[in-house]
């Protein structure tokens, strides 16, 4: 197998660990809003000392303006996405939680269109048409399950949805001055500042004392966040960004087998269905991307990928 399909293959998987940190940081009493602080300022650790270790000279901005894009990526989209994928996995599961993850895709297509004029041609739409089928089966909506359908974890989900969609708007911008590990670096601090002072010092730093919630903490940080996307960018610098973009399909099935193998949650048949429709929607838009701007929006989605 290509080596660069191997890198990518892992970072892959590696975000799909990301629920196992989560629910072992649950047990010690931690808030989604407080997981959300502790990846924030574990990843933005590792990243700084990562980028001052290869490529110092890169961390100077080029414009104390810039920072306006990481308040974006930071803000809107990296504590926004995070607080729902994190409370979604509180409410329902992590097999639950990731599906409506991969709706981002979709959002992206819908905003693209609104924000920057870009046509829904008919894959697009099919592709839309088939994610939303995909969710509603997700969720139970399809066959009606009223018992098992819950509203906080559908919307939560599709939350996370929209706010991963939002790191790949404001990216869209940064990309034109700076790298994406820059722009994963910046965005990471930026989180974490902002995050600093909403975190409950007097009750929950004890804490941060103890070795377990470190590991999990800095694991959080370290395997499934900072190792994983610098993983998953070194792949994706030697193939197709389509290619890389159908490989990380990989994450919700490892996150789905953990789900199911680790913590024993439910997923049913239907569900799985549903999860099915939402992966083949994103591999249809990539395998019939054709067209060069295609491909080339395609290539810069890709690019500002930061899984989480």
């Amino acid at each position: 197998m290509n080596k660069a399909f191997i890198y990518i293959i892992l970072g892959a998987a590696l975000w799909g660990t990301i629920g196992w940190y989560v629910k072992h940081l649950y047990t010690f009493g931690f808030t989604p809003m407080e997981v959300v602080t502790l990846r924030a300022w574990s990843t933005a650790i590792l990243m700084l000392l990562y980028m001052m270790m290869t490529t110092p000279k890169k961390l100077k901005l080029k414009s104390i303006s810039d920072i306006k894009y990481f308040l974006g990526t930071g803000i809107l989209s990296i504590i926004f996405f995070n607080y729902c994928m994190f409370t979604a996995i509180e409410l329902s599961t992590i097999p639950v939680a990731t599906a409506l993850l991969y709706t981002a895709p979709a959002f992206v297509t819908i905003l693209s269109f609104l924000l920057f004029k870009e046509p829904l041609t008919k894959v697009k739409l099919m592709a839309l048409f088939i994610t939303l089928i995909g969710t509603c089966f997700v969720v139970g909506l399809i066959p009606l399950q009223l018992a098992s359908l819950q509203l906080g974890s559908l919307l939560f989900g599709i939350g996370s949805g929209v706010g991963y969609a939002l790191y790949s708007i404001f990216s869209k911008f940064a990309l034109k001055k700076y790298s994406s590990l820059i722009i994963t670096t910046y965005t990471f601090v930026v989180a974490a500042i902002v995050l600093l002072p909403f975190f409950p010092y007097s009750e929950m730093g004890h804490l941060l004392l103890e070795p377990a919630v470190l590991f999990y903490a800095f694991g959080l940080g370290f395997l499934p966040t900072a190792l994983a996307y610098i993983i998953y960018t070194y792949g994706l610098n030697q193939t197709e960004a389509s290619k890389a973009s159908i490989l990380t399909t990989v994450e919700p099935v490892v996150a789905t087998l953990i789900g199911i193998f680790i913590f024993h949650e439910a997923f049913s048949f239907f569900q799985m269905v549903g999860m099915v429709c939402i992966i083949g929607a994103v591999i249809i838009m990539q395998v019939y991307a054709k067209s060069p701007k295609i491909a080339a929006e395609i290539e810069e989605h890709y690019s500002a990928k930061q899984h989480y």
